[in-house]
């Protein structure tokens, strides 16, 4: 059985999508949300194999969402659903984690095929590109270099990001400064960045910041 969880801010929308998973018996609907602030939510606090992911969600919905998702939750897959069919949305989509694209027109005839391929490590371009280029899309879907931080480097790295200082840092994860200084230095060179600027810049630029938790740089 294929958990899944359901993010979309039109509750007929969700219900459609619970109806066409269900009927396939083979999917069970874990949990939902209506933005993006109780997906956050639902991706730490509820398990499942696959997100369908609505992009135009208010309270922190968009491409930014993705990056969060799956810093919430590593294992969590993202099939997005989508009302824009434009390629270059989905190549966003695609760099942000995303595992699938889905518009939502195509969405009642090609949901279950969808969710099954991203559920079972596949990914899944409801625009055609996974079959004209599939080489092309895989890249799109590389690790970014973020993902190569451990979880303790990733948390030094996002209180960094917000502006917090070594001292409070250490402080809140019960670390010596020198250790939080090591973290930080570990996360410059895995993502080559050469000063806290380009580190606030990058996180804001991979959606795992709010930009109003970072001064303007």
């Amino acid at each position: 059985m294929i958990r899944v969880l359901l993010a979309d801010d039109h509750a007929v929308m969700r219900e459609c999508l619970m109806h066409i998973l269900e009927a396939a018996q083979s999917f069970t609907v874990a949990g939902q949300a209506d933005d993006g602030a109780s997906t956050l939510a639902l991706v730490r606090s509820t398990p499942a194999d696959v997100l369908v992911l609505d992009l135009t969600m208010p309270a922190g919905g968009g491409i930014g969402l993705i990056e969060r998702v799956r810093a919430a939750n590593e294992q969590l897959r993202v099939l997005v659903l989508s009302m824009h069919t434009e390629a270059h949305v989905m190549e966003r989509a695609f760099k942000a984690g995303a595992s699938g694209y889905l518009t939502k027109e195509s969405a009642g005839a090609e949901l279950v095929n969808a969710v099954r391929k991203v559920a079972h490590g596949e990914l899944y371009a409801g625009l055609g590109e996974a079959e004209r280029q599939p080489a092309r899309l895989a890249r799109l879907t590389e690790p970014r270099p973020h993902e190569a931080l451990t979880n303790r480097e990733r948390e030094v790295f996002v209180r960094l990001a917000a502006g917090e200082t070594s001292r409070r840092i250490a402080d809140e994860l019960d670390l010596t400064p020198q250790t939080v200084s090591t973290h930080k230095k570990n996360i410059l060179e895995k993502l080559a960045l050469d000063n806290d600027a380009a580190l606030i810049r990058y996180a804001l630029r991979h959606g795992l910041l709010d930009a109003g938790d970072a001064d303007t740089v």
